[in-house]
């Protein structure tokens, strides 16, 4: 009888000391302990809560464009021939370079017809009313002015004309003539080639003054209705880096194809933004709002609910908190912070996955 009790008794006895061990792993807390050396390590930042003045701000994608007010179209006036290139794409020129010179029969005809009329206007002029009938003087008078207007028709610059005329030289109307850069630039667009014969109106080159871009942004019609022109905004195209900006237009009516506002931002001395380029923007469009604030990266959901982690001593808690306006790369804490606590700002994703794996442990 007693080898059966001891028998029976002993798988018994030997069960107590795992269900003890079982216990005191479930009552054992999570704890999220690093020393200064080891947050730096796992590139865990902390940093104190603090008031912010906080703006409202409306955000929308945008596209980087240029800007055509301070964009020029350089074209032939004329059938013309390419003979010379003087500006590459690329090159910054200042207004006044010389960009291509074309040669053209039709400006041979029209300089040389100046000429000759210039110098009858001129024979006719010394003369004087007293020698030449009225209508031979006016007819002079017109035939040159008319010749001077054709001539600067069809592209010929005015200081060019203004040389062949001082020096009356006929034999100087070889139709060649330069096509000059109206406003300073950078070269955009150089479509042509040496030898080419291009087309009345043919595109040759396009300028366009970058240190001023234009940011094109569609917003929702119910709150383009906040933005107002002189706005402040900000233009990023990485959510890290921005760049500031202002609202100087506004589409009196909707694209018809997205029913979306259309908001003009101009942008200034930003070599870091690119004709064509995608961006993010957001729009100022209210007063201030002073506001217990941290970074949006220290915010975190976990099971739904927004967290921060809070620091005592070397310990993180994570820490529910309701939230209010995001401004900035700044979110407003309404209840759960206090202005003294300290936080963690970066490594927040390291400090979620490892409690994370503290409570799978713990159920295992």
């Amino acid at each position: 009888m007693m080898r059966i009790a001891w028998f029976v008794l002993l798988p018994l006895l030997a069960s107590i000391p795992w269900v003890h061990a079982e216990e005191e792993e479930e009552e054992e807390a999570v704890e999220l302990v690093f020393s200064t050396a080891e947050r730096e390590e796992l590139g865990i930042g902390i940093a104190a809560v603090s008031e912010r003045t906080l703006y409202p701000e409306v955000n929308a994608p945008g596209e980087v464009m240029l800007n055509a007010y301070a964009t020029v179209q350089i074209a032939s006036r004329i059938e013309a021939q390419v003979v010379a290139r003087h500006a590459r794409m690329g090159e910054t020129v200042d207004a006044g370079a010389r960009l291509v010179t074309l040669s053209s029969v039709d400006v041979a005809d029209a300089v040389g017809d100046l000429l000759v009329n210039d110098r009858e206007w001129r024979r006719v002029r010394n003369l004087g009313r007293d020698v030449v009938s009225e209508s031979r003087y006016v007819e002079a008078e017109v035939a040159r002015q008319r010749a001077c207007a054709k001539a600067l028709a069809y592209g010929m610059p005015r200081h060019e004309l203004e040389r062949l005329i001082k020096k009356a030289d006929v034999s100087e109307a070889t139709g060649e003539y330069t096509l000059y850069a109206p406003q300073p630039g950078v070269v955009i667009r150089d479509g042509f080639v040496l030898g080419e014969v291009v087309d009345a109106g043919q595109l040759l080159m396009e300028l366009s003054d970058l240190t001023v871009l234009w940011v094109e942004a569609r917003v929702d019609p119910e709150l383009a209705a906040a933005i107002a022109i002189g706005d402040s905004v900000r233009v990023s195209a990485d959510d890290r880096n921005w760049i500031a900006g202002e609202v100087v237009q506004r589409a009196p009516r909707l694209d018809e194809a997205t029913r979306t506002s259309n908001i003009r931002i101009e942008v200034r001395d930003t070599p870091s933004l690119f004709p064509g380029q995608f961006v993010n923007i957001a729009v100022r469009t209210g007063a201030g709002v002073p506001s217990l604030a941290v970074p949006d990266e220290a915010i975190i959901l976990i099971e739904g609910t927004p967290m921060v982690f809070t620091l005592e001593g070397n310990e993180f808690e994570p820490q529910p908190v309701e939230t209010g306006l995001k401004a900035e790369g700044y979110t407003a804490v309404t209840t759960g912070l206090d202005d003294d606590d300290t936080i963690a700002v970066a490594g927040v994703f390291q400090l979620k996955s490892l409690l994370l794996k503290s409570q799978i442990g713990d159920t295992d």
